[in-house]
């Protein structure tokens, strides 16, 4: 191709210094689009720039952008057609298009330039170039527009009396600028609609396209895409009344009235397809996304809307996957129509899953992923699609009405499909109606795909969530539970926050609170292993800061990425006592049972787990039946912008006030602190009443180390059950005790055997001695002295168990009290 010269105007930024901007329409006008990536090569062509520069999109598309694209520098030649030779001495030349091509430039440019296209004159050309930035491989932006149509006026000697060139402004400084926002997405079909909008962000960023005139207006370029533009015919209509003034022939234009009756059309399809756009995906929710798209196109487009999702689209599950075929189940998700309320009801309900043979135009557009226009439903086709409606009539519904069956994809696959009908009065669907209906199904599957994403996704994130966090029984021996998780977001519903109880030895309790710095998938993997380790530390009954040296040690194995905090608190409810420990994490509430105040704990603070190489200390409270410990996590008390203090002093006046039940005081106590807004972590709460055991409850008795204490032991056990009210367990409590006593007695070193009943939920049942080796529940054949007591153990008992001690081992077992 035969390239011209180029006249560049320097780049303009910014309002223009008081200046007025033109009338309105006057920088309407088709716009050339070309995209060039780092290689220099084009990678989008689109149609305005097929007619601007002459090339058609197979032969532009690859090709570098220099063989393509005006880029010399040298002064345009003159042109009694185009006398523009003042502007071009006026302006200095800047920047050419090449400059840019080449990647120098890291700023937009813009000038103008001379180029002959083939079969045509040589055309005078504007043109803005924006460098881009990003992931993606497009590098440049270029416009470009036809300088020809813009020239309002000329002296009959030539001389020109405005000259026109291109420049920017801020985007801010003209109403109308958010016209070229919605507008290119629409030039820019191969590209995502992540890709687009990161394009059109960065033109509004660095310049918005104006023309300059000479009389020091700016106009903004508002593109015109593919309708005749105004500018067009307000020239049109210069050159008539030019005409009308010299007495000579009014210059003829046969197509103008077929070129305007198309392009309006065109033009409401635009902007119908913009209003569509921008009434759809509001949200995320799968379900009034639904129903967004059902009402978007009725009754403008049809009159009658139907959708239909795949099964695994409904359920918010993974991306459906392989060609749907004649058993694939469609659920009706939504029908909208513009006919008498409830005619459709009971026919065709929302909710009924149905497949579609093969002979039917819905698997012709489900299988092909193409729209199918049926421009009138025959009444055999009505019948055949009826068929498919058990005991229900739908042929008067759909019998004589025109159809379009539009397919939902995303990433080439379809989601679903939406049946469309017009009234038999009203015109039938058309080719341009197929375009249309496909480009609205193509964004309509693009909004389902994303909630349908986040509908997976947030499922799988609150499964997740509710597998690592544990569920706690509301009562444990001496003490009720209650708990609250809260996630942090809605786009981030794991977290590293968790709380747990342990069932441990002497009808203890340890309650635990943790928080995993972070949030999201890595900071839930790492609570999960900080938790697993946890109960497994807390099973072997060691001392609160023991646990959590131990636990630090482990975190320091499994990598310096995480840090955690955690409290960890043991509850004897026979001793009256709390034994804590803390590692980083904000103070334990306790509310007093007497006179109802609350107090922060006063605990030795500690550093996170995973710092490393810091002792823990622990401490022991006394506490009273009927008294409160409520812990939590900072998510509950912080707030951005906000003294923690203010937080920790709104949490200890909640926890005191009165309640009905734990689940009443964990409820106001988040409705006091989750109501103050700005909170993004997500909380963790447990709260727990310690009503402690009664000495009458508790039964004690230290026994020799003589193997006929075995007897003793079946004795005093039967007697303190009958003391109880409890003779329906005496057989089996004595049972079983008698077993674990005589294994004591045969193990233990020294120290004589403490024997201990205990009546609370469950009737618990304890055996110390001073040997550290824990039993193994073995296999007894009949004739084996060994391994048979901890079998009968295992069968009568409701659980059973054992645990070092600090000076030995303790072996334990439960049975269900009557009427529980």
């Amino acid at each position: 191709m035969d390239r011209g010269t180029e006249r560049d105007t320097p780049p303009s930024r910014g309002a223009g210094n008081g200046t007025a901007a033109g009338p309105a329409d006057a920088g309407r006008i088709p716009l050339a689009v070309v995209v060039i990536d780092r290689e220099g090569l084009v990678s989008h062509w689109s149609t305005g720039a097929r007619r601007l520069f002459g090339v058609p999109k197979d032969e532009a598309i690859g090709q570098s952008a220099l063989d393509l694209l005006p880029v010399s520098g040298a002064l345009p030649e003159v042109d009694e057609d185009l006398p523009y030779e003042g502007y071009a001495a006026a302006d200095g030349l800047g920047p050419g298009l090449g400059t840019s091509l080449d990647g120098g430039l890291g700023y937009p440019a813009a000038g103008r330039a001379r180029l002959t296209v083939p079969e045509r004159t040589r055309v005078d050309v504007l043109w803005w170039a924006y460098p881009l930035v990003g992931p993606g491989r497009e590098r440049l932006l270029v416009l470009a527009a036809d300088a020809e149509g813009l020239h309002r006026d000329e002296h009959a000697d030539g001389l020109l009396v405005e000259r026109i060139a291109p420049g920017f402004a801020l985007h801010t400084d003209f109403p109308g600028a958010e016209e070229l926002a919605r507008g290119l997405p629409e030039i820019l079909p191969s590209m995502s609609v992540g890709e687009s909008a990161r394009i059109v962000s960065q033109v509004l960023e660095l310049g918005y396209p104006v023309l300059e005139f000479s009389h020091n207006d700016r106009v903004p370029v508002t593109p015109d895409w593919g309708v005749a533009p105004r500018v067009r015919r307000r020239a049109r209509r210069e050159r008539a009344a030019r005409a009308a003034a010299a007495g000579l022939p009014q210059p003829e234009d046969p197509d103008d009235e077929g070129e305007d009756l198309e392009h309006v059309a065109v033009r409401e399809r635009l902007e119908f397809l913009n209003e569509v756009s921008g009434r759809i995906g509001t949200s995320l929710d799968l379900s009034r996304t639904i129903v967004e798209v059902s009402k978007a196109v009725v009754p403008r487009f049809t009159d009658v809307a139907g959708t239909y999702l795949r099964e695994q689209v409904v359920a918010g599950e993974g991306f459906p996957e392989g060609v749907p075929d004649t058993t694939t189940l469609w659920h009706r998700v939504a029908v909208e129509h513009t006919d008498e309320p409830g005619r459709w009801d009971d026919v065709v309900p929302v909710g009924e899953a149905m497949p579609f043979p093969a002979h039917t135009p819905f698997f012709q557009c489900m299988t092909t992923g193409e729209p199918v226009l049926v421009p009138r439903i025959s009444e055999q086709m009505g019948h055949a699609i009826a068929s498919q409606f058990e005991k229900r009539d739908i042929r008067p519904l759909i019998t004589g009405r025109s159809m379009l069956v539009v397919p939902l994809k995303a990433r080439d696959v379809v989601l679903g499909f939406m049946i469309l009908l017009r009234h038999p009065e009203r015109a039938e669907f058309n080719d341009m109606d197929r375009v249309t209906g496909a480009e609205l199904a193509a964004r309509a599957g693009l909004v389902l795909d994303n909630a349908r994403m986040y509908t997976h996704q947030e499922s799988v994130a609150e499964t997740l969530q509710d597998s690592m966090l544990p569920h706690i029984p509301p009562r444990m021996a001496g003490c009720d539970i209650a708990t609250r998780y809260l996630p942090g977001t809605l786009l981030g519903r794991v977290g590293g926050d968790w709380f747990d109880s342990v069932k441990l030895p002497g009808a203890r309790t340890a309650l635990v609170v943790g928080d995993v710095m972070g949030h999201g998938l890595n900071s839930a993997a790492m609570m999960g292993q900080l938790r697993t380790a946890v109960q497994t530390m807390a099973a072997l009954d060691l001392p609160p800061a023991q646990l959590l040296r131990n636990l630090d040690d482990l975190a320091q194995r499994l990598g310096d990425t995480y840090l955690a905090t955690c409290l960890y608190a043991v509850y004897d409810p026979i001793a009256g006592e709390l034994h804590l420990a803390n590692a980083g994490h904000i103070p334990p509430v306790l509310v007093r049972a007497d006179d109802g105040r609350s107090r922060l704990l006063d605990l030795p603070t500690g550093a996170p787990i995973g710092v490393g190489g810091v002792p823990f200390e622990a401490v022991r409270v006394r506490v009273e039946p009927g008294d409160r410990l409520v812990m939590c996590t900072d998510g509950l008390v912080e707030m951005r912008g906000e003294d923690i203090g203010v937080g920790l002093a709104t949490l200890c006046e909640s926890a005191a006030h009165p309640a009905a039940s734990m689940d009443d005081a964990c409820d106001t106590v988040i409705r006091a602190l989750n109501t103050r807004g700005g909170r993004k972590d997500d909380v963790a709460l447990l709260m727990a009443r310690l009503n402690g055991i009664a000495p009458d409850d508790v039964a004690e008795w230290t026994l020799p180390l003589d193997p006929r204490q075995a007897g003793r032991a079946r004795a005093v056990v039967r007697e303190q059950l009958h003391a109880w009210g409890l003779p329906e367990l005496a057989y089996s409590a004595e049972l079983l005790a008698g077993e674990l006593v005589t294994n004591a007695v045969r193990h233990s070193h020294a120290r004589p055997v403490a024997l201990r009943l205990v009546r609370g939920d469950t009737l618990l049942c304890e055996v110390d001695d001073d040997d550290h080796e824990l039993p193994t529940l073995l296999s007894a054949g009949p004739g084996d002295e060994c391994g048979r007591g901890l079998r009968v153990v295992s069968t009568l008992a409701r659980a059973w168990g054992a645990s070092r001690t600090g000076d030995g081992k303790s072996v334990w077992f439960e049975l269900t009290l009557p009427g529980r």
